[in-house]
Formats: structure tokens, C-alpha cells, sequence
């Protein structure tokens, strides 16, 4: 018996048993993720030994790398529209596949083909397995011969993030050694300097037995290795620090990780230039075009690789919802940490909940769908640090310099009289404006404004309830900006509250300075009629620069992260100042406490294509305006 044979027969028994495992855990059709395409529990063996499938090198990262390119070389005497090639996790859904024409026509005829794919690090050995029958009915035909990463265990994907005091970052990380074989820690201390700390590292798990449901629980389950968070604290503000992830093995020897570096957080308050990337709903994409992940996440790889491109030239970034679309099938929680390691090995990374995460019926969540894929929130909560008290409850605040951050749970109840909603208020309250005058508000769902085609439709034009109770928030403690994702696309209101934007310090200006005659009438107006009479006497200026008193809070979709794109509703509500269904990013750029500069980037080429400014004193963020001030008296 040949070793190829040897190897497939083991591999064929293997796949028995996994059938037997799977068919009796039968899960429905989920059509949104390419994976969910394969009818596993359909699987049989069909195993023809004329078929070749050749895999190389044998070892991939001999120099460290954490990912590497595979050839895989295919002789099929028999071949078929409908073959394929998939990299298989045993019992559960392939982690990506290719047809086997892919790129060559010519396969059907000749049966030869070589496929390029591209692997990362995933704590595994790896084989290529060629099937017939399409997605539907698949036959086993052939397995490869198995290739590996050098060192399968390495620590990889470093992620920053805040913690919860303003001099300290968490580095997490993944790695197979678990507590038993290995003591991880991350060594770290000012770049250039000689002198380091090491800092011990905390490591948690997810167990399959702790997903909710299919497909993450059965054909969509892989195993996530060991992720370690680290504390480093005391960092002296906007310093430069470089750090690499360690592991003690029980030999008493060292594994390392690469080398990175990053700036620590300015003092709260501190007057200094500050950076902050916003977007939503990403997703992560396939540079070897597997997957047809092209059709899910078509923008993921643009947005990626712009913020890699600008790394330059911003300090934080916040993911605010639907991170890696894994959707259960959990081996692309790997992928999408490898995609972004580039960016969140440098700055903070930090991540808001969305449904794509957490949703799940029966969970605690508070939407009953079934978006999470049976995740319901224990692999992000895991995955990503964020300085929240309880991390499966994602509501947590943070600052940077001069801006102070919210950042809300949407999948949880937030409405009036909700654990969160008093977490809400006490973390916008408890700003100073004074030092911290950019006050910023977060959440995946849209609980200010949209006008995507469903909400259109409904007639609300945002999540239902969503601003019913924090509209007053808002306005009480004076937010300048709300973040959301969920709609796939761009889009900025005017300053706004309960569609009526008391007008007398902002519309003096703009008549002052605009040349724009304002009458009494104007006042009665609401905020709807007030935009549209900008818009239609085209004085740019208030869509592109605010100054003086801001009388309610701008609202801003960023959801164009990378996922398919979405649709407006028909009609343009005159509140809403600019749309656009495409793929892109929100930059905040403080000058100073003074000066703000906004801009929506694209992710195809990186530039602005709409933007505002904001300049304004102490003065104008505490003086009164409609519902933001409580009783006063005129004693003395």
C-alpha cells in the first residue's frame, strides 16, 4: 500500500464517522454564507486512485511567516464541470474551496489544473481534497498529502485595545499552547530603549459547547486555539512603545512572536493632533478568490488595504458592528484577525457589537434572529478585548485626547429604564467638556437616522424604538456626532433633535455669514424644512462647516465597511444631507479643542468625498439650547 493510499483510507475513516456526527446534527439552510452552500451531511466517498492531488511546499513559514501561498496540482482522468477542491477541516465545513476550472477551461477536457490558495496559521495541518458532484451531492475523490506550518502553535494576529484606565493597552493574541504547555506574556518597553517589562497574559477558550446553535455548534464548528490578553500599564501619554507576544514552554525555553510597536493614548483632554477611524460591517475577503467571497464581503480587502496604506496617518480606529461575518462557520474569525493584524497590531482596535455577532433566539440578545450563526456573542466577547464591565454585556466607554466615546450595545435592550440606558447616561454625563469637547455617540443599529429602503418603507426612518429615549440623552448632554453601521452605505443628517432644530445660533451665523435672510419664520421651521431650504438655496457653507452653538446632534451611517452594499428608500428625507451606497470610512481629525475636521473617505481610492468642519469655543458647548439645560432661577 502506497503512503498516499495509507493516508486516504485513514482520512476516508475519519470522514465515516464525521458523517455519522453530522447527519445527526442537521441544521437548516443559512443562504448567506458561501459556505453554507455545502450539503456536508450528503458526503460520500467515491475514492479513484487514478486522481492525483499534489499539495506544496510540504512546510509553509519556515522563516516565521504567518501566512504562504499553496500549489495545488491536479491530474483527474475523469473530470467534470462540478469538481472541486476545498481545504477540509475534518467534520465540519471546508475552510475555503475553489472549483477545479478555476482560472483554466481547458480543465474538462485535460483534467490537469493547478490552483493557487492561500493559507494562514490556523494551529493545523492542512490537505486539499478533490470532490465531484457539486456543492449539493459531494464525492470524495481524492486527499492530498498533508503540509504544515512550521511552528502550527505560534502566537499570531495581535489585536490592541484599549483598557480601562487611559495609560494602558491590552495586546491579545492567539496561539495553540494552552496554560498547561506554555506561560504567555507579552515583553515590552519604549522603542529603541533597552529595558523591557514583560507582563503576564491572561488566556481564555470558546468551547463548542458554548455556541448557541448551527452552524457554529456542528458543521460550522472549528476550533479557535488559546487567545491571551496582556495588560500593559503606566504608559507615559503619546509615546512610542514597541512589544512582542512570548510563550515560556515548560522546557524552559522561549517561542516569540513578531515584533511591533505602537503610540500610547494621549491624557484625557491632552491638546494635541488626534486621529479616529469609524466604520462598519466589513467582513473579511479572499486574496486567492476562493470562497466567492467576492459576492459577500466584496469590499472588505479595499477597506483593508487603504487603512493599511494610511496607517500613517491616524492613531484609533473603531469597528462598530459585524466584524468578520463568520456567521458561524468560525474558522473565518481566524482569517478576518489575519486580515487586519496590519492595523490592529499598530492602534487600538476597538469593536462594537452587531447583530452578525450576537443575535440568536433565547440568548439574552434583544433581537430574536438567528444573524450570529449560533455565535450569540461568545467569540467576539472572547476574541476582542474592550473595557467594558461585563464583556457580554458590549457597552463600554473610552477616551482619546480630546474626544470621549459611547459606545452602545444595540443587541441589548438600551431603551429608558435599561441597565444600559443608565450606563448611557452616566458616561455622557460624566465628560468634561472642557477638556474632552468632542463627545461622540456609538452603536451598530441605526438609533438616530436613516434612510435606507427599509426604514423608508417603514416610515421611521431608523431602528424601531431606537430613538425614542436617547433622543433626549443626545440632546441633554450635548452629542456632537452618532455613529452606526447596519445600513450598508454612507450617510449624514443635519444637526438634528426630534426633527426640530431650534435655530437662533446657527442660523444667525449662516445669515451673517452667508448672506442669507433669515425671518421670523425661519424659527418656526423644523429641522426637515430648515435642511431643505439649505439644500435647495445650495448654501453650502452649513453643510460643510458648523460654527458657534451646535443645536442638536449630527447623525452619521458608516456602515460601508465592505459587506454587499444597500439601497436607499426612493424619496431623500430633507434631513439628510448626503447619501452614498458605496464602500468607505469616516476620519475625525481634532486639531484642537476648538477644531474639528470630518471626512467620508472611500475605500477604492482613499479620497474625501464629503466632509465638515466644526469650530466653536467652551462657551457655545455648555450654553442652553432646547431640552439640554435644567431649571434655572434668577436669584441672586
Amino acid at each position: 500500500m502506497t503512503k498516499r493510499t495509507s493516508h486516504c483510507l485513514k482520512f476516508f475513516t475519519i470522514v465515516l464517522f464525521c458523517l455519522s456526527w453530522v447527519s445527526a446534527h442537521r441544521v437548516h439552510e443559512y443562504d448567506k454564507h458561501p459556505l453554507s452552500k455545502f450539503n456536508i451531511y450528503k458526503t460520500t466517498l467515491g475514492f479513484r486512485d487514478s486522481v492525483i492531488i499534489t499539495a506544496t511546499p510540504l512546510i509553509l513559514g519556515s522563516k516565521g511567516e504567518d501566512t504562504a501561498w499553496v500549489t495545488v496540482d491536479l491530474v483527474n482522468p475523469d473530470p467534470s464541470d462540478d469538481d472541486w477542491v476545498a481545504s477540509p477541516y475534518l467534520c465540519t465545513s471546508p475552510i475555503k474551496y475553489k472549483y477545479a476550472n478555476f482560472s483554466n477551461a481547458n480543465y474538462n477536457q485535460t483534467g490537469n489544473n493547478t490552483l493557487k490558495f492561500q493559507l494562514i496559521n490556523q494551529r493545523a495541518d492542512f490537505s486539499f481534497a478533490l470532490f465531484s458532484g457539486g456543492l449539493s451531492n459531494p464525492v470524495l475523490v481524492a486527499v492530498s498529502n498533508v503540509i504544515t506550518f512550521s511552528n502550527p502553535k505560534a502566537p499570531l494576529y495581535a489585536r490592541l485595545a484599549h483598557g480601562k484606565l487611559w495609560n494602558e493597552m491590552t495586546v491579545t493574541w492567539t496561539s495553540g499552547y494552552s496554560i498547561d504547555e506554555a506561560v504567555p506574556f507579552v515583553e515590552w518597553g519604549l522603542k529603541g530603549e533597552e529595558t523591557r517589562t514583560r507582563s503576564p497574559a491572561g488566556t481564555l477558550t470558546v468551547e463548542q459547547n458554548s455556541m448557541c446553535g448551527a452552524p457554529a455548534r456542528t458543521v460550522g464548528w472549528h476550533d479557535l486555539g488559546f487567545t491571551h490578553t496582556s495588560f500593559l500599564t503606566n504608559l507615559w501619554p503619546n509615546t512610542v512603545y514597541s512589544y512582542r507576544m512570548g510563550h515560556i514552554l515548560s522546557n524552559g525555553s522561549y517561542v516569540w512572536g513578531k515584533n511591533y510597536t505602537f503610540k500610547s493614548s494621549p491624557y484625557p483632554g491632552q491638546d494635541s493632533l488626534q486621529r479616529v477611524i469609524i466604520f462598519g460591517d466589513m467582513g473579511k475577503g479572499e486574496r486567492d478568490g476562493s470562497n466567492e467571497y467576492s459576492s459577500k464581503d466584496p469590499g472588505a480587502l479595499n477597506t483593508t488595504d487603504q487603512l493599511i496604506k494610511d496607517l500613517p496617518n491616524y492613531d484609533i480606529v473603531f469597528h462598530i458592528g459585524d466584524i468578520s461575518y463568520a456567521d458561524g462557520y468560525v474558522a473565518d474569525w481566524d482569517q478576518f484577525t489575519a486580515q487586519v493584524e496590519p492595523i490592529a497590531s499598530a492602534v487600538p482596535y476597538m469593536v462594537a457589537s452587531g447583530n452578525h455577532e450576537r443575535d440568536w433566539p433565547d440568548s439574552g440578545s434583544f433581537y430574536t434572529g438567528t444573524d450570529s450563526g449560533g455565535e450569540c456573542g461568545v467569540i467576539a466577547e472572547t476574541l476582542y478585548y474592550v473595557p467594558a464591565e461585563n464583556r457580554a454585556k458590549f457597552w463600554y466607554s473610552t477616551d482619546y485626547g480630546m474626544f470621549h466615546f459611547c459606545v452602545a450595545d444595540s443587541e441589548h435592550d438600551w431603551r429608558k429604564g435599561s441597565e444600559q440606558y443608565k450606563f448611557l447616561e452616566q458616561c455622557l454625563a460624566s465628560v468634561d467638556r472642557r477638556k474632552q469637547p468632542w463627545l461622540i455617540f456609538v452603536a451598530h443599529r441605526p438609533l438616530g437616522y436613516s434612510s435606507n429602503d427599509w426604514f423608508g418603507e417603514e416610515g421611521s426612518f431608523e431602528e424601531p424604538m431606537g430613538r425614542d429615549d436617547l433622543q433626549r440623552l443626545w440632546q441633554k448632554y450635548r452629542v456632537d456626532i452618532a455613529f452606526y453601521g447596519h445600513v450598508h452605505a454612507y450617510e449624514r443628517t443635519c444637526p438634528i433633535y426630534q426633527l426640530m432644530l431650534p435655530g437662533n445660533a446657527l442660523s444667525l451665523h449662516i445669515s451673517r455669514f452667508l448672506k442669507v435672510n433669515f425671518n421670523e419664520s425661519w424659527f418656526s421651521l423644523s429641522t426637515s424644512e430648515q435642511c431643505s431650504h439649505l439644500k435647495t438655496t445650495r448654501v453650502k457653507s452649513e453643510v460643510s462647516h458648523y460654527s458657534g452653538t451646535m443645536n442638536g446632534t449630527i447623525h452619521v451611517v458608516v456602515g460601508g465597511g465592505g459587506h454587499r452594499l444597500g439601497s436607499f428608500f426612493d424619496t431623500i428625507p430633507t434631513w439628510s444631507l448626503y447619501r452614498d451606497a458605496d464602500w468607505g470610512f469616516v476620519k475625525m481629525t481634532a486639531f484642537n479643542r476648538s477644531s474639528l475636521l470630518f471626512e467620508y473617505k472611500k475605500s477604492r481610492d482613499g479620497e474625501v468625498y464629503d466632509s465638515f468642519t466644526i469650530n466653536r469655543e467652551y462657551n457655545d458647548v455648555i450654553s442652553c439650547v432646547h431640552d439640554s439645560c435644567g431649571p434655572s432661577t434668577l436669584a441672586a
